[in-house]
């Protein structure tokens, strides 16, 4: 299946140019190929190319594909950047993969990364939607202070939760998880978060939870709260 992304596909029948590209020089289809598009949005199309074009590559939709992938969660992961990127790059790509819906690199005090290329990032999770057939297109929200970020999701009613390192209680995360909903992760720095960050938060109503015995890395701590949460919704 070749699956293209087309934000506009609804109301603008060509493919925007760098999958035009892709389309007819790197895969080499041609008139009359049938090809599938999603529109970020939950749209999944069927579509055949009528002009094939390496900068605009005009489409018509044959088939709409209703109801393809409809998430019965929402999971909002709020992450501080790895000082190496690529490590957070994974993240992105893999988090996308699981499903995800919207992230937001977070600025911590311990954060060792104070910004992120969001062109890139926003490339790598359009990407990683396309490789598995994700029709919905995570959310990239700019890099966000940790106070800032608290203050945004204080009166939300939604499942909040904390994932940290300090020996004080903590909920195992897949027994806290509950099935459907809005859910929003912390995940902090590789020195973990400062612990009036952590004591702020759990005043905010977030839960202070743990993701396992292991000590984890930024990256890895982010895939297990992602992947907690699906298999949560899956069961």
């Amino acid at each position: 299946m070749n699956i293209f992304y087309s934000p506009n596909i609804c109301t603008t029948p060509f493919l925007p140019e760098e999958e035009s590209l892709h389309c007819i020089k790197v895969l080499r289809l041609n008139k009359g190929d049938l090809i599938h598009v999603i529109d970020g949005v939950g749209g999944l199309f069927v579509a055949k190319i009528i002009e094939p074009h390496p900068k605009k590559t005009k489409i018509e939709i044959i088939e709409v594909i209703n109801d393809y992938y409809v998430p019965n969660y929402q999971l909002h992961l709020a992450v501080a950047p790895t000082k190496n990127i690529d490590r957070f790059e994974w993240f992105i790509e893999k988090a996308t993969e699981i499903g995800v819906s919207q992230i937001t690199p977070l600025l911590c005090r311990y954060s060792e990364r104070k910004m992120v290329k969001s062109d890139r990032l926003e490339k790598i999770i359009i990407s990683a939607s396309k490789q598995s057939i994700k029709p919905y297109i995570p959310v990239l929200n700019p890099m966000t202070s940790f106070a800032d970020f608290l203050n945004n999701y204080k009166d939300v009613n939604t499942q909040k939760f904390i994932a940290h390192c300090y020996d004080i209680p903590k909920l195992p995360f897949i027994k806290s998880c509950k099935k459907g909903g809005n859910v929003i992760v912390l995940i902090g720095p590789e020195g973990d978060f400062r612990s009036e960050e952590v004591n702020d938060a759990l005043k905010m109503g977030f839960i202070s939870v743990s993701l396992g015995d292991s000590r984890l890395r930024t990256e890895t701590a982010g895939i297990v709260a992602c992947h907690t949460v699906s298999i949560a919704n899956d069961l």
